[in-house]
């Protein structure tokens, strides 16, 4: 568990962030929240919080969609981030959750005449699943919501029971995780993750209008794979068999990282190994988070 947390405007023992039950977002699910890393470097003796304010004008965007407006711009946020992490005082690879929730402790389903709070947290955090290299999915029963219901493309909290549902029946059955497809039956995205696939030596992903979350470990991607390995990748619609022909296929996000997956629905994909280009990504990538590799330097930001 956490030590402290950033609550009402400070740092306090992590005991002392609390909320009542009638707690609007806790029960209406009227919050957004975020999901970021911090990755230690042991050579340096440095923690690096990676992108923090790009992930933070997407957790102001997300605020946005429901109607809330923080005080605080992107850059005070990462500084509260790096002052709760200094706080922590951890040497190890991290995981902070940072969330914006209605604190109004009243009976009604609303998003307007609301006030939002802040928190923040942070705490020690490895793999998000078990095998970064070699993940067998199934292609869910239920469908991603649209962005005419609740829109995917931020971090609503609400919208999270859709993934809880997609997760939980693919864990019962015996898979790592699951591929969940929109109401055209294209493959939108995992249960909290991004997906790409390689087809015919072309890196394929879903576009944003797929109700996919737009991702910054997506953008980094997509910045990785052109400037360091020279690919482009291209955004289309993705069919649910195209995945049974693909030669490689792969997670991504802040919490799943890089994770290649190498069988669907007992089908393997390409070989049914980790894939060349994504051996490749997982080791550029990694590089870069940890502070590595000093062209990127400038999205690494020192906790200490």
């Amino acid at each position: 568990m956490p030590k402290f947390a950033f609550f009402k405007d400070r740092i306090v023992p992590y005991g002392d962030a609390r909320v009542g039950m009638l707690t609007h977002a806790l029960n209406y699910g009227t919050a957004v929240f975020g999901g970021l890393r911090a990755y230690w470097n042991e050579e340096e003796r440095q923690l690096f919080l990676f992108r923090p304010e790009d992930h933070y004008q997407r957790f102001l965007e997300s605020g946005r969609l429901l109607l809330m407006e923080l005080p605080y711009g992107k850059e005070e946020i990462a500084r509260f981030t790096v002052e709760l992490l200094r706080a922590e005082g951890h040497r190890t690879d991290c995981y902070i959750r940072p969330l914006c929730y209605y604190g109004d402790e009243i009976i009604g389903v609303r998003l307007h005449d609301l006030h939002p709070e802040l928190t923040i947290m942070a705490m020690p955090f490895g793999s998000y699943v078990q095998n970064e290299e070699g993940i067998h999915v199934t292609v869910s029963s239920w469908k991603r919501i649209d962005d005419n219901m609740i829109p995917a493309r931020g971090k609503i909290a609400g919208t999270y029971v859709n993934s809880a549902f997609v997760k939980t029946d693919a864990q019962r059955s015996g898979f790592d995780e699951a591929l969940v497809l929109n109401n055209d039956g294209h493959i939108a995205e995992g249960s909290a993750e991004n997906f790409f696939l390689v087809r015919k030596g072309v890196v394929c992903t879903p576009p944003v209008t797929e109700n996919i979350l737009e991702g910054i470990t997506r953008r980094t991607i997509f910045m990785l794979m052109r400037e360091e390995m020279g690919i482009e990748v291209v955004e289309r619609p993705i069919d649910r068999t195209e995945v049974y022909l693909a030669e490689e296929a792969f997670f991504c996000g802040t919490g799943v990282q890089v994770a290649a997956i190498t069988a669907v629905d007992h089908r393997p994909v390409g070989t049914g190994e980790l894939g060349p280009i994504t051996r490749e990504l997982r080791r550029v990538y990694f590089d870069v988070v940890r502070g590595k590799n000093p062209k990127y330097r400038e999205l690494c930001v020192p906790v200490y």
